[in-house]
């Protein structure tokens, strides 16, 4: 099994460059499962409906 984990997603630019590189990523190692940190994705605020 491969698992992809993505560190510490923190604000628009984190999530901007995860939207970007994430669909290549998972197309050159086809994880079969994707783990993402996201509690700074609202600015070290959590996460939030629009993430």
């Amino acid at each position: 099994m491969k698992i992809l984990f993505i560190g510490d997603i923190v604000a628009g630019s984190g999530l901007e460059a995860l939207k970007n590189l994430l669909p290549e990523v998972k197309k050159e190692f086809s994880p079969d499962l994707v783990i993402a940190n996201g509690e700074n994705a609202a600015k070290g605020f959590g996460l939030t409906p629009a993430n």
